[in-house]
């Protein structure tokens, strides 16, 4: 499912989201790690054999990309990318901060933890990329499929390392999860790799909808309180997206909804209806009103989605409400084993 705010890369949602508390569509620092042994993990652990043939030559939204041989040192400039480097099992030679000093989300500890990396070496891009640092690190190859600032970075990332990323600068917002790490794969050798990381994925969720068949043809609601607004994100052109791969589908409200008018005021709450009705508030104290707030409101209690308690929050501060928004390779089967018990609960309204 799309975003809850355009981020810069995939930063979590947490600077990006903030800094639209103070200034929508729903995957993608201050301070960095010492990762010494992150970096000597990437040397010692090259890509795995593909079929790819190298040189490799990729063609872009700048021109053109080539690849002369089959990469060991990988760098990321978003943290998309770094999730895209440890799903095919590499660990970058150098990685923005993402966590901004925070802890480091449950699934891509999990990835770091399997792959030996320690912490990850990283930079600080509180005021962007840092191109010194990552000329510094040598890298063979640049991922840069998950960034939003790639018009600005690439003549300048161009000449420390071949850049990795879009073909089309409209495919910053367009593209899923599955065709950046797909094209990020073709540059590194890793095809089958990558095919091997969305067939798991993709069992994941075949194995969580046929145990729970009770999923099937629910209707269901997904809205977010923005600090203006709450959101109706599951309206008629929105991406599908986890909840429906699960089983669940719009309501027929949703055609009364798109990307442009997606608002629905505390007048009309009766617009949330559904079989089952998720809300998530990632803007915290920034948001228009907190769950409590909302939970009090009689509209919103006189909704039989409500009463009937088929309704529950997706939470943000374990970073769920984000990888729902931005789904990237590593994250993808993580918000499955999640959401799962929760969208249970709330179809059995417990």
């Amino acid at each position: 499912m799309n975003h809850l705010a355009r981020p810069a890369g995939r930063r979590g949602a947490a600077r990006v989201l903030l800094a639209a508390a103070t200034c929508l569509a729903l995957a993608t620092g201050c301070s960095g790690g010492s990762g010494d042994t992150a970096s000597q993990t990437s040397e010692k652990k090259p890509a795995a054999a593909g079929a790819e043939a190298f040189p490799v030559t990729l063609a872009n939204a700048w021109g053109k990309t080539t690849v002369e041989k089959k990469p060991v040192k990988v760098a990321t400039v978003s943290d998309g990318d770094t999730s895209i480097a440890l799903a095919l099992g590499l660990v970058p030679v150098l990685t923005p901060d993402a966590e901004d000093g925070g802890p480091v989300p449950e699934y891509k500890q999990r990835a770091i933890d399997k792959l030996g990396a320690g912490e990850l070496k990283t930079y600080d891009d509180t005021d962007g990329t840092d191109y010194e640092a990552l000329a510094a690190a040598q890298p063979d190859v640049i991922l840069g499929m998950n960034t939003w600032s790639m018009d600005t970075d690439y003549a300048k990332l161009e000449p420390i390392a071949p850049v990795v990323t879009y073909a089309d600068k409209a495919h910053a917002d367009t593209l899923t999860w599955q065709e950046r790490l797909t094209t990020a794969a073709k540059a590194l050798g890793m095809t089958e790799e990558a095919e091997k990381v969305v067939a798991a994925n993709d069992k994941a969720v075949a194995d969580a909808a046929a145990e729970h068949s009770e999923f099937e043809g629910r209707t269901y609601t997904y809205a977010v309180v923005h600090p203006e607004q709450i959101t109706f994100m599951s309206h008629a052109d929105q991406d599908p997206g986890v909840f429906e791969d699960l089983g669940l589908s719009k309501t027929d409200k949703a055609g009364d909804y798109d990307a442009e008018k997606n608002a629905v005021s505390l007048e009309n709450l009766d617009q949330l209806e559904a079989d089952v009705l998720l809300m998530t508030y990632p803007f915290g104290d920034n948001g228009l009103l907190s769950a409590s707030d909302l939970e009090s409101n009689k509209v919103f209690q006189s909704l039989d989605v409500v009463r009937n308690k088929h309704y529950a929050v997706v939470p943000s501060e374990n970073t769920l409400a984000s990888a729902v928004a931005y789904p990237d390779a590593l994250s993808a089967p993580w918000v499955v084993e999640q959401l799962t018990p929760l969208l249970a609960k709330a179809v059995a309204g417990e």
